[in-house]
C-alpha cells in the first residue's frame, strides 16, 4: 500500500497539471478566436523602400512569432498579401501587421474601425512624418529612441472572430507589438475579457540598442480611437 502512494500522487499531479494546461489553452484559444483545426489570416505588408513584394525583416520576425502562437492553439494560418486581401472580417481571426503606409488592409481597418486615429504616412515630413494623432494628441517618432505602435483587438458585430492589428511607426515596432501581445495575452484577457475590444498605444524604447523588447503601455486609447473624427 505504501509503495503505491507515490505513484498515485505522481499520477494525480500529472492529471492536475494536464487540467491546468488544457484550461489555459482553452482560454488562449478563446481570446485569439482560434479553436483546434480552425483557420486564420495573416495579412502581411510590404517594405515600401524595396521593389516587388519584399517583407521587411522585422515584419518577417513578427510573422514567425505569430506562426508559433497560432500553432500552439492548434490552428492553421493562411498568408495573404495586404493589397489582395479583399475579404470581410469576422468569419476568421485575422492578424494584420504593419502601418497604413505599407499595409492597405491596416488603412482600411483604421478608416472603418478606428476612425479616431490619424497616421501621417509621409516619411519625409519632419517632424510630423509617421506621427500618430489620437484624441488631438500627436505622438512623433524619435528613431531608435522612442517610437510608437498601436495594438488593437477588434471585432465585428455578432462575431467572435477578432482582428488583431499591430501597426507601428517602423517595422521593429510591429514586431514589438506582436511580442507584447504574445507575452501579455493572459493579462489582456483578464483586463478586457476573452472577447473584449481594446486599442493600446505602446511606446518602444531604445530599439537601436534593445530591439523589440523594451515596450511600455502609454495609454488605453480605445475610446478616442473608436470615436468618429
Amino acid at each position: 500500500m505504501s509503495r503505491s502512494c507515490p505513484a498515485i500522487s505522481a499520477a494525480g499531479g500529472w492529471l492536475f497539471r494536464t487540467y491546468l494546461w488544457r484550461r489555459q489553452l482553452r482560454r488562449k484559444q478563446k481570446f485569439f478566436g482560434l479553436s483546434n483545426g480552425s483557420e486564420c489570416l495573416l495579412v502581411v505588408n510590404q517594405d515600401p523602400s524595396a521593389p516587388g513584394r519584399n517583407v521587411q525583416r522585422y515584419d518577417a520576425f513578427a510573422l514567425l512569432e505569430l506562426s508559433a502562437l497560432i500553432k500552439e492553439c492548434g490552428a492553421r494560418a493562411e498568408i495573404v498579401v495586404h493589397d489582395v486581401a479583399r475579404l470581410g472580417f469576422g468569419t476568421r481571426t485575422e492578424f494584420c501587421v504593419g502601418g497604413p503606409g505599407s499595409n492597405r488592409r491596416t488603412e482600411a481597418h483604421l478608416r472603418s474601425l478606428l476612425p479616431g486615429v490619424e497616421v501621417n504616412t509621409d516619411h519625409e515630413n519632419i517632424p510630423d512624418g509617421l506621427a500618430f494623432t489620437i484624441g488631438g494628441q500627436a505622438y512623433r517618432i524619435s528613431k531608435g529612441v522612442a517610437e510608437y505602435a498601436l495594438l488593437a483587438r477588434l471585432t465585428a458585430p455578432e462575431s467572435d472572430r477578432p482582428v488583431f492589428l499591430a501597426a507601428g511607426q517602423r517595422g521593429i515596432n510591429n514586431q514589438a507589438a506582436i511580442r507584447y501581445l504574445a507575452r501579455h495575452h493572459v493579462q489582456l484577457a483578464r483586463q478586457y475579457g476573452s472577447d473584449g475590444v481594446f486599442c493600446l498605444l505602446l511606446k518602444v524604447l531604445s530599439s537601436d540598442q534593445y530591439g523589440p523588447d523594451m515596450v511600455e503601455v502609454v495609454a488605453d486609447v480605445t475610446v478616442e480611437a473608436t470615436a468618429p473624427r
